[in-house]
């Protein structure tokens, strides 16, 4: 069996320091950022043939990406599946590595959802795309006015139904993630908050509160993977 563990590791890393970005596009911070974890890694566009990318504009790809960096990837791959796209990218880069598809990968993702004045998940899933061509249960869920902040509202119910849990537990998570951004200069909140403040703060859609939901940002960043 193949030591995935041992196959591949990160090797360089860059978060745009920008939290708000009027004057440029998701394809320069995109751009910005693959060049600065290069650098880091100590490695150049030549050494690159896998490139992974997300971002919150569907027709940002990584082929775009490559033509705008003047790169020639053999391997690229665009999923996107929300939050989680960058673990599926980690894990795709990881396999095509074991499989001798790729040596060296960049993964990125960028969004200037906050200067475009883009209320990430308060409007239809569908919103993102082309409503009319977005496969269901978009087309569905759409008519009734379902948001993603709704969509995880429904997980929330359904993990407290299940398990128990409490919103005072949910609170812990925007607790904890608030300590650690009041370490990082480079974070949008700084101030650390309590499980009261939590509780206690406007209702987005119930039973998640306000901190409990993603802060609305421009930013981007990128990590350089490979074969160990």
């Amino acid at each position: 069996m193949v030591d995935l563990k041992h196959s591949a590791a990160i090797v360089g890393i860059h978060e745009h320091v920008t939290r708000y970005a009027p004057d440029k596009s998701e394809l320069q911070i995109q751009g910005e950022s693959v060049i600065k974890a290069l650098e880091d890694a100590g490695l150049t566009k030549k050494d690159v043939d896998g490139l992974l990318t997300a971002s919150s504009s569907s027709r940002n790809t990584g082929l775009n990406l490559a033509d705008y960096l003047d790169m020639y990837p053999s391997f690229v791959d665009n999923t996107t599946v929300g939050g989680g796209s960058f673990e599926f990218h980690l894990a795709h880069a990881l396999n095509a590595i074991v499989a001798g598809r790729l040596n060296c990968a960049v993964i990125t993702y960028s969004s200037t959802a906050r200067s475009g004045s883009v209320s990430v998940g308060t409007g239809g899933v569908a919103r993102f795309g082309h409503p009319r061509l977005e496969p269901s249960p978009d087309s569905f869920e759409e008519l009734y006015g379902l948001t993603t902040v709704g969509l995880y509202a429904m997980i929330a119910h359904r993990h407290m139904h299940l398990y128990g849990t409490t919103s005072e537990q949910l609170a812990e998570v925007a607790v904890a993630v608030r300590h650690h951004a009041s370490m990082n200069p480079e974070a949008l909140f700084r101030n650390p908050i309590t499980v009261e403040d939590v509780v206690n703060s406007r209702v987005i859609s119930s039973p998640l509160h306000l901190p409990d939901c993603c802060v609305i940002t421009d930013g981007g960043g990128a990590v350089v993977v490979a074969s160990a």
